[in-house]
């Protein structure tokens, strides 16, 4: 067999050709993925729900979705998973699921999505649980700020912006359940006052 001949030409049509069959066979791989990846993500938010509401048996009574934030309402409260609405952070930021009582205490929470900078950023998953250095588990939601900017939570050591990135997402689902709790209440009101006081 001859040998090709190196010319731009011929070095075209093997790339448009090589190109051809790897984005044939990536977006083969692609459809076969797809379901079960699909499945993984809603056995992945169906554990967060329990696991942030702290109820192995907690029964979803309604879904609401609006726009990056999706509520899930149980006789006992809910489980929010959203972002933070300003999108500040490193990375992409944060999507965290946030268990919520009926008066607005934070049940639990857990980081679904990550995209900060690992071993600093992902220490958001276990700083504000309970006993953690910026705990808000029990706290009421909806005005945590950190230290820094006034408020009472600690900032992750050397990620602030992934700390304030991080609790307005909390501060976001509260808003967001608290529109479907109390329609007629303001909700920029209730943030700052959430005790009514």
């Amino acid at each position: 067999m001859k040998k090709l001949e190196s010319t731009w030409y011929n070095m075209a049509i093997v790339l448009t050709f090589i190109s051809v069959i790897a984005g044939a066979a990536l977006a083969y791989v692609n459809e076969i993925t797809k379901g079960p990846i699909a499945e993984i993500q809603q056995q992945n938010e169906a554990q967060a729900i329990k696991t942030v509401l702290c109820d192995d048996n907690a029964a979803i009574t309604d879904t609401i979705v609006n726009g990056d934030v999706t509520l899930y309402l149980t006789d006992n409260g809910a489980a929010v998973k959203t972002v933070d609405p300003k999108n500040e952070s490193f990375s992409g930021g944060l999507t965290i699921m946030v268990g919520l009582d009926k008066e607005f205490k934070v049940l639990g929470y857990t980081v679904i999505v990550s995209n900060e900078t690992p071993g600093l950023g992902a220490k958001a998953s276990e700083w504000f649980q309970k006993g953690g250095k910026g705990d808000i588990i029990g706290r009421v939601a909806g005005q945590f700020k950190t230290t820094k900017d006034g408020g009472d939570v600690d900032a992750i050591t050397a990620s602030t912006i992934t700390s304030r990135s991080f609790l307005r997402a909390v501060n976001n689902a509260y808003a967001e359940y608290a529109k479907v709790m109390s329609p007629e209440v303001d909700v920029q009101t209730a943030a700052t006052n959430p005790n009514n006081e």
